[in-house]
């Protein structure tokens, strides 16, 4: 897949070294990005910065679904090897923790999973031995299949966040946005329906032992700002729907396809995506395991009363998973 353009908003010198700056001061401050009381201080510290700042790091306002945020830089020497595992990454990098956090914070509220990483609020996305032909992102020897962040859960995030801290070998993420795909009123009609459940991915082992009913949800709903998507064929079982609806799904499938982006970040990049909108994914690649290999830092944010959402989702059982905020309101 050829790496395609994507919206850019550049951050001058000045506004990328007051947010790095900021960062450090808080890090400093707390002695650990992980600090319940450096989460609590984010909302105060994002009220602190400038007018200038904090619009461009406004969330996603058009119909791509995305854009990528660049003028930061990271310096490869002083990050440190990539990690072989996310739970090995201790302390590395840091301070790009906090960075992504402050951004988050400008576009919502940032939350974690009980059941993943540890409860962290920013992941990291390594190739892991043993994991490389799995559907989550410790894979490399395989299609990442475009999806949405967490679809199995009626509280994923609305905003997903990639910062890029290594990616010498330019291996790309793709993206693409619902909102720009050609479907019959046919095939909407038809994935409006809830007919299939989205299953927990393989980075929720607790999940997956969950013994209640799983649900079926609608792929597609329309909403005061557009039709949004809820979508990980990798994770939905498809052979309990009809005809008519595995058509549709296949056709989506193909247009989501045509109107793909791959996007091949740089260090400092963060790539920025509306959850509701655009699914995402990776091409494969050989992972090394040699410290140089592809890092990325990701976040999930919540955007508060966005009626993106079915009322109905409200209802289900999130197969026992509990999302947590970064603080208390």
């Amino acid at each position: 897949m050829p790496t395609c353009p994507a919206p850019v908003r550049r951050l001058d010198t000045a506004a990328a070294e007051e947010l790095t700056t900021t960062a450090a001061k808080l890090l400093a401050f707390h002695g650990s990005a992980t600090s319940p009381a450096l989460l609590a201080d984010l909302p105060v510290m994002c009220a602190q910065l400038s007018e200038p700042l904090r619009r461009r790091l406004r969330p996603v306002d058009t119909a791509d679904g995305l854009f990528v945020l660049r003028g930061l830089d990271v310096d490869d020497a002083k990050l440190g090897p990539t990690p072989g595992h996310w739970s090995t990454v201790a302390d590395a990098g840091a301070v790009w923790d906090v960075a992504l956090l402050l951004v988050s914070t400008l576009m919502g509220t940032p939350i974690a999973w009980d059941g993943q990483q540890d409860g962290r609020f920013v992941h990291n996305i390594v190739p892991s031995p043993g994991h490389e032909s799995e559907q989550t992102g410790a894979s490399s020897s395989v299609l990442l299949t475009p999806h949405t962040e967490d679809a199995f859960h009626p509280g994923r995030a609305h905003l997903l966040l990639l910062c890029c801290m290594r990616n010498h070998d330019g291996i790309a993420t793709t993206a693409a946005s619902v909102r720009l795909t050609e479907l019959a009123q046919a095939d909407l009609e038809q994935l409006q329906r809830p007919v299939a459940p989205i299953l927990p991915d393989d980075a929720y082992e607790e999940a997956q032992q969950f013994g209640g009913r799983p649900d079926p949800v609608p792929t597609l709903f329309d909403t005061p700002e557009g039709l949004t998507m809820r979508y990980d064929p990798a994770y939905t079982p498809l052979e309990g729907a009809d005809d008519a609806w595995r058509e549709a799904y296949g056709r989506l499938g193909e247009e989501l396809a045509r109107v793909s982006v791959a996007v091949s970040l740089e260090p400092g990049d963060i790539l920025v995506v509306d959850n509701d909108i655009v699914v995402h994914g990776r091409v494969p690649f050989r992972a090394r395991y040699d410290g140089t290999d592809r890092w990325l830092k990701r976040a999930s944010v919540r955007v508060e009363d966005r009626p993106t959402r079915p009322a109905a989702e409200r209802g289900e059982h999130g197969y026992g998973q509990a999302a947590l905020t970064a603080w208390s309101a």
